[in-house]
This record gives C-alpha cells, structure tokens and sequence, in this order.
C-alpha cells in the first residue's frame, strides 16, 4: 500500500481477527480448550462480598471475559507489536492473569479497559524477558510472520487477502514508529474507537495527559505516513527510469 492515509483506513483495510494457532486448525480456541491451559480456580463465578445481592451485578464468569475479550485482545497485542510468534503465550498469560483476578473485577471500567491493563503490564514484562535474552532477540519458534487470513479466511479471494496483508504490514511498520505510550493510546482511541477517559483509564493515565499523548501519537504517525509515501514515491520513480 502506497500513499498516505488515515489510522481508521488502515484498520479498517487490516481487519484482524484472531487466528489462534495452526494447531488448531485455523479458529480461535474454544472456552474449553483455552481451559486446559489455566489453573483450577473456584472463585471463577463468585462475586466479590461487595458486588454480591442487592449491592450490584455479580462479577463476570471466565466464560464471559474470555468471550467478551479474546479477539481484543489478541488484537490489540499485535498492534502493540508483539510478534506473531510469542502472540499466542503472551495472550495466554494475559487471561492467566484475568482467570485468577475474576472474583475482583467490580465493574468500575469495562471489561476491555480492564483486559488492555493487564495486556499493557504482560506485554511490558515480555520485551523485558526478551532484551534480557539479547538486544535483538526474536522468539524461539517465531518462524515467518504468521497471516490471520491464511489461517481463520479461507473464504476470500487471492487479491482481498494479498491488500490486507499489505495493509496490516503498513499499519505496523507505522505503528512502530510511536513510542510505547504514545502507541498504547493511539491504538485504543484511533484503532478501536475507545474514549479517551476510558483509554486514559486502560494506561493507567489522567485524562490530560491521555489527550497530550494522543496528540503527539496523532503528529508522529501523520509524520510516518508522509515519510512512507515519500519513500514510495522514490521507489516508483527509480524503477521507472530503468530500462
């Protein structure tokens, strides 16, 4: 993809789904086999003392943030630069995480600013572990980037998959050019259409430095995609000169 364009026209051009793994054959996992993967827990249905009876809703089951939560956040990892090869683990421990919190969730955020929370500190901790391994560390067992339409599409056509491929590559690449905070609120408010309160709430932020954040975000990606169409506009001119 050549040329600029607005963040929604690349999100919209990259829709994401969640692939799951190619071990299971192409679809997201279900509730039980995502269960297999978590420790016992049997609070996952109780609710707080404080959300209990007349006081309020019971807290989600696991059943329902799993349902309610998984392709955002699968989504969301990706966009936040994980690679395809450590998506799977870093997803897993994120719901780890919301598996032994369920009995906690008061209904104080949504359940997607509270998923984003946890996704925030889980993807933290695993680039630590990777700049630990070494500076340039890839994930053991990456292999190539894994495409979601190869794996959850079988129904579309050769060219519709090709421009979402290229699309979501673009986005990425443009995403990388965003700081760590600056990336995390863009991709809320720009990619996911959350509000700002509720992204500020999901990074741990007050509402006006959400604000300032997501203004430099909005300059420095608009900067990306002038620097990207200007290099592409190089590459179309040199391989025209040619014989």
């Amino acid at each position: 993809m050549s040329g600029g364009g607005s963040p929604a026209a690349y999100a919209s051009a990259s829709i994401e789904r969640s692939p799951g793994s190619v071990a299971r054959g192409g679809r997201p996992p279900t509730m039980t086999e995502a269960s297999r993967s978590l420790p016992p827990a049997s609070t996952s249905r109780a609710a707080p003392a404080a959300l209990a009876g007349a006081a309020g809703p019971a807290a989600p089951s696991f059943e329902e943030i799993y349902a309610s939560c998984f392709d955002f956040v699968w989504r969301s990892a990706r966009r936040l630069g994980v690679h395809d090869g450590a998506i799977d683990d870093v997803v897993q421990d994120v719901f780890l995480v919301l598996h032994r919190r369920a009995a906690d969730f008061e209904g104080r955020s949504s359940l997607r600013t509270w998923a984003f929370s946890v996704l925030l500190r889980v993807v933290s901790e695993h680039r630590r572990t990777q700049r630990r391994k070494s500076p340039g560390h890839r994930a053991a067992g990456a292999g190539e980037p894994v495409d979601p339409d190869a794996l959850v599409d079988r129904g579309s056509g050769p060219h519709e998959k090709a421009v979402r491929a290229e699309a979501r590559s673009v986005l990425s690449e443009l995403l990388d050019e965003l700081s760590d905070e600056r990336r995390a609120i863009f991709v809320l408010v720009e990619l996911e259409e959350m509000s700002v309160v509720d992204a500020a709430e999901a990074v741990s932020a007050n509402v006006n430095t959400a604000h300032a954040r997501l203004r430099a975000a909005r300059e420095d990606f608009e900067a990306a995609v002038k620097r990207r169409k200007a290099r592409d506009e190089r590459v179309e001119r040199e391989a025209r000169r040619r014989p």
